[in-house]
């Protein structure tokens, strides 16, 4: 049992002296101890609001282990059809899916001779530029300007993936101009 608190002994102080107060008036320990329990139950929420076969799909989940969560995680993925996204940090177009990697080598030759996208990778930076690239980070990636500082910061750091040439190119050259080492992959 814990100690109790200054409150609750203040209180118990002041219901021993003697007042002249009613006796209905002074507060008794089982009435702070039920206001406390109202103040309690009042801040959870309650479960008959809630439909009570979802209340017992939750108590059940939240018992699982680590792995039978993600095996859980991984069998509703898949009677539900939810696809796998990559989970890429900074990306601020959509989200695209990785392609399927070739099944045999005569596929592999032609995606070799012409790459289509490209990941840009934030290699370094002048240091008297890091106020240029940090703003220019900002703008380019849709960051916070403390974000977009500890970003630049943490370099070398993909900055964007599945970039079409054009772009990545014009992105390689705008960085390049403002004092950072910019990587097309």
């Amino acid at each position: 049992m814990s100690p109790p608190s200054f409150p609750t002994l203040r209180c118990c102080a002041r219901a021993l002296r003697p007042t002249s107060r009613p006796p209905h008036a002074i507060p008794s320990i089982t009435c702070l101890h039920q206001r406390r329990l109202r103040r309690h139950e009042s801040t959870t929420a309650s479960p008959s609001s809630t439909n009570p076969k979802i209340t017992t799909i939750v108590d059940q989940i939240s018992q699982l282990t680590l792995l039978e969560t993600a095996d859980l995680v991984s069998n509703l993925k898949s009677r539900l059809n939810i696809p796998d996204l990559p989970l890429s940090g900074f990306s601020s177009g959509p989200a695209t899916a990785a392609p399927p990697p070739p099944a045999e080598e005569e596929e592999a030759a032609p995606a070799a001779q012409e790459k289509t996208l490209f990941t840009l990778t934030l290699k370094s930076f002048d240091a008297a530029a890091k106020p240029k690239v940090i703003k220019e980070v900002k703008q380019m990636l849709g960051l916070s300007l403390v974000d977009s500082k500890k970003f630049v910061e943490s370099a070398p750091k993909v900055m964007k993936e599945g970039v079409p040439k054009e772009e990545s190119e014009k992105i390689v050259e705008t960085m390049k101009g403002l004092g950072a080492v910019v990587v097309s992959d």
